[in-house]
């Protein structure tokens, strides 16, 4: 915001529904500098209607708060990797390292499931069991004579268990699945606490009394739905230093004034839990529940910077001012109905910036059809989003007042978003970020894109006729 122009100052009052504004700003010629630079008296005098005074000093205040997020643009965050403390129970051990590798070694499964297992073929119900009888036999040998282990003990021994034949772990569950059934095979295995005689002496000793009448029902359970409701955390987190950077950024992103510059910390301490929770295919709602930090637009591009060393949201702004009109000039896009739309917004205004604004969005839009690609896998234009990888959701696209933007992974929406240039950006970094396969009916597009953020040449075979005369794509493009 501080190197923008005067047009570009009004074209977000606009946005901001305040184009009665313009005017004033313009003739006293507000660029982004004086804009933040504006105080209270100054406000008074460039606007005469309070609540206009109020919605603007509101977006001046949201914006200065933010600035530490926006600045990580300017530079390349190194995202250091924490070393993780070992832990132990008996003489189970997890070392410590960039990735943690378990000392634990599984113990020799009968003949036949191991030759099932060697063949990586998924065991049936009855070899499952046979399969957690072993681990529960073996673990008794280390737990020196108790019946509990605790839980890191167990996130050992499924983890060896994941990491000797990944092929169990199926989509990601498979590691809860296992280690809910050793839990199971303990729980049943040992005798009730409440049958133990010892707790029962305990009890009447601090006040308990046989025969005593018990709390109501509602009372007596609600500490156990309490716990019963709470989500149980991806296996390598739980008695982790990680869970408590994790569980502040919950709560930071609750607030509504935020410490930026602390969640760019927390963010990367805890980049490498992050990945790979997405390499190893965690849920999508996994991963934003314990980093919803994620939703917001900027940090996906700060996200997609720590990775790549590159800025993608000011690359996109390039890419769509300097291709915009070669786009939408094309022969291929010219009886497009996005196309046809956009012509007649543009014989209804005149304001230089609006017209800009649209032509940039229509450009966005009509990325697709210019390669020939399908358009359902990159924008829903006033549609129901209908698939499962990353895709716009538009509404009113040439509505400056009213459009919406917004970034839909597996038919739930991830963020909401400004314009086009942020929704583009916000499509491409999420392909990255969250290690998405780009399917093939969309690959041209995206590669056009990424080849241009990261400043790489384009096949010339790779882009249609029509579009490598149009677009006229500079033999080493640069948009920085």
């Amino acid at each position: 915001m501080e190197s923008w122009s005067v047009d570009q100052v009004c074209n977000w009052l606009r946005q901001s529904n305040l184009g009665e504004l313009v005017p004033k700003f313009r003739e006293e010629e507000v660029s982004g500098a004086a804009l933040l630079a504006l105080n209270d008296r100054m406000v008074q005098q460039l606007v005469k209607k309070i609540g206009h005074q109020a919605v603007l000093m509101d977006l001046i205040n949201k914006y200065k708060q933010q600035k530490h997020g926006l600045q990580s643009f300017a530079y390349v965050c190194e995202a250091g990797l924490p070393t993780l403390p070992e832990i132990s129970g008996g003489n189970l051990k997890l070392c410590s390292a960039r990735c943690r590798t378990c000392s634990y070694t599984l113990p020799n499964f009968p003949y036949d499931v191991k030759m099932v297992l060697e063949e990586k073929k998924y065991p049936d119900h009855s070899m499952r069991i046979r399969m957690v009888d072993c681990l529960q036999a073996d673990m008794t040998k280390y737990l020196a004579g108790s019946l509990y282990p605790n839980s890191q003990q167990y996130n050992i021994v499924v983890g060896a268990l994941m990491q000797a034949y990944p092929f169990l772990n199926e989509d990601g569950n498979g590691f809860l699945v296992w280690k809910r059934a050793l839990k199971d095979r303990f729980k049943y295995v040992r005798r009730a606490i409440e049958d133990d005689e010892q707790v029962l002496k305990n009890k009447c000793k601090f006040g308990h009394r046989r025969g005593q009448s018990r709390k109501s029902s509602s009372a007596e359970n609600k500490p156990y739905d309490v716990k019963a409701q709470k989500e149980e955390e991806p296996a390598y987190l739980e008695g982790d230093a990680m869970y408590v950077h994790i569980n502040w950024l919950k709560q930071e992103y609750m607030k509504t004034l935020r410490n930026w510059k602390e969640v760019n910390n927390k963010m990367n301490a805890t980049i490498q839990i992050r990945r790979k929770m997405i390499c190893d295919k965690t849920p999508l709602k996994d991963i934003l529940r314990l980093f919803p930090f994620l939703r917001c637009p900027y940090q996906l591009f700060r996200e997609f910077q720590l990775l790549t060393h590159m800025d993608v949201y000011q690359k996109t702004v390039k890419i769509l001012e300097i291709y915009s009109e070669s786009i939408i000039s094309l022969c291929l896009v010219k009886n497009n109905p996005i196309n046809i739309v956009l012509q007649e917004h543009l014989k209804q205004n005149t304001e230089e910036n609006v017209l800009k604004y649209m032509k940039m969005t229509a450009a966005c839009l009509l990325l697709p059809d210019a390669f020939g690609d399908d358009s359902s896998l990159f924008a829903a234009v006033n549609e129901e989003v209908k698939v499962l990888t990353p895709v716009l959701e538009v509404k009113n696209p040439f509505n400056v007042n009213s459009c919406r933007f917004a970034l839909y992974i597996e038919k739930q929406e991830v963020a909401q978003l400004s314009d086009c240039t942020t929704a583009l950006a916000a499509l491409v970094a999420a392909f990255h970020v969250f290690n998405i396969q780009c399917p093939s009916r969309i690959q041209r597009t995206l590669k056009f894109l990424l080849s241009l953020i990261f400043e790489m040449n384009i096949p010339q075979a790779f882009l249609p006729g029509q579009v490598k005369r149009g677009l006229e794509i500079p033999k080493h493009p640069s948009v920085c």
